[in-house]
């Protein structure tokens, strides 16, 4: 988002424009980042043989996923309703890997139907795997190396009390199995959260995956999950990717000389490639003073935006309407019928009501995490792509809120 003429804009398009012409609440996402995001990302890791799979679950529009697809992206998905997501959206099946956790063994037998890749996370599963397909179909081993890693707890992933991945402490339960089966391993993969910060934590997930790597001799790739962190507020401190590239290379390719093949390097971004993409639109119902706090009242609520309010995420916001006015501290608070908030004393250029807010990072886990609390319907999708905005979800009717629903009759 950049300031012209005095107006928050989006290549060039004036984001207060946007609002009037789609309406509020409306979910704005600016494709020239998200290609900006990847090459970033390419850039880091360039001369090694890699592979980005998007992790879908941060923002799993078709238009989105298509533009991702254009950027030379596979997918990483979490359910079997994603894959087919991205393969509506043009995906091969063999472009997307399926790392779910706790679904039944009926859902992994639909991804090999797909034709997926396969990555496993529990012995359970690999056991029921190796019985059905043996050597047939590969698949690729999660663990869990009990790293403590990333900015909040609600999304480290790979500590001791992790739910994700088979810990690096059962490496001889797992090449137990994999031998009794002869199951076909082609990948090692560890993710330890969002938010990391440095090389080092992505070194330490790597030791422990070269050490698990050698007792396979099939391997095609290593997938080392993501966690890049992106900036939420000025002077965020953020992954220094040239850092990482170069360690994390360097120690890669020395691997990769030592088990005597170079191997593919993957990775799984999600809010990194999104995040700083989008931007939720509000509108200023109610201005509402009381002894402490003044509030802004929003048309929207934590039905719409989960993330500060589950993860205590800090969210940038700005007054589009008035954006050279006296500042002045509010909280913006949500509709919803419970504590909703979406920024607590924010100093924000003077709202009136009516004005437009916009709430930035907005690209990754707003949309995705939207529900209809409180019957309220959930907000439009709009992509500004080559210079202009075009709706890619409508917004929800009450037709829409109700056409699941059963009515029986009480007499």
């Amino acid at each position: 988002m950049e300031i012209i003429d005095d107006a928050y804009c989006v290549q060039g398009l004036k984001l207060v424009d946007v609002a009037e012409r789609f309406g509020t609440p409306v979910y704005v996402y600016d494709a020239d980042k998200i290609t900006e995001q990847v090459e970033k990302l390419k850039q880091a890791f360039g001369g090694l043989k890699l592979k980005l799979k998007y992790a879908t679950k941060a923002l799993s529009n078709i238009s989105i996923l298509k533009l991702i697809k254009k950027n030379g992206c596979g997918l990483d998905v979490v359910s079997i309703q994603e894959a087919h997501l991205g393969i509506k959206a043009g995906f091969k099946p063999n472009e997307i890997l399926f790392t779910p956790n706790s679904v039944s063994y009926q859902e992994i037998k639909q991804a090999v139907d797909l034709g997926l890749v396969i990555n496993i996370d529990n012995i359970s599963i690999l056991e029921q795997f190796g019985h059905d397909y043996g050597s047939k179909v590969p698949c690729c081993i999660r663990l869990n190396p009990h790293i403590m890693a990333g900015g909040n707890t609600k999304i480290s992933t790979g500590h001791i009390d992790s739910k994700f991945g088979i810990s690096v402490y059962q490496e001889r339960h797992i090449q137990r199995v994999v031998d009794t089966y002869g199951i076909n391993v082609t990948g090692i993969h560890v993710h330890t959260g969002s938010d990391i910060l440095d090389a080092e934590v992505f070194l330490r997930g790597a030791e422990i995956i070269f050490k698990v790597a050698k007792g396979f001799k099939n391997l095609k790739f290593l997938d080392f999950g993501s966690g890049f962190k992106v900036a939420y507020k000025e002077g965020d401190v953020t992954t220094d990717l040239t850092d990482v590239g170069k360690k994390l290379g360097d120690a890669f390719l020395s691997f990769c000389k030592e088990y005597g093949r170079e191997l593919e390097i993957w990775f799984e971004p999600g809010k990194f490639i999104v995040s700083e993409s989008g931007y939720f639109l509000v509108k200023a119902n109610v201005i509402k003073t009381t002894p402490a706090t003044v509030f802004v009242g929003v048309d929207s609520g934590m039905n719409h935006l989960l993330r500060p309010m589950m993860y205590d995420a800090y969210h940038d916001i700005v007054n589009l309407s008035n954006p050279n006015g006296v500042k002045r501290v509010y909280t913006v608070v949500g509709y919803i019928c419970e504590t909703d908030t979406f920024g607590w004393d924010r100093k924000l250029d003077e709202v009136k009501e009516g004005d437009i807010l916009a709430i930035k990072n907005a690209g990754a886990y707003g949309f995705s995490m939207a529900s209809n609390y409180n019957s309220r319907l959930r907000p439009a999708e709009v992509l500004i792509y080559k210079g202009e905005a075009h709706l890619i979800r409508k917004r929800e009717t009450m037709e829409d809120l109700v056409r699941n629903q059963v009515e029986i009759s009480l007499d």
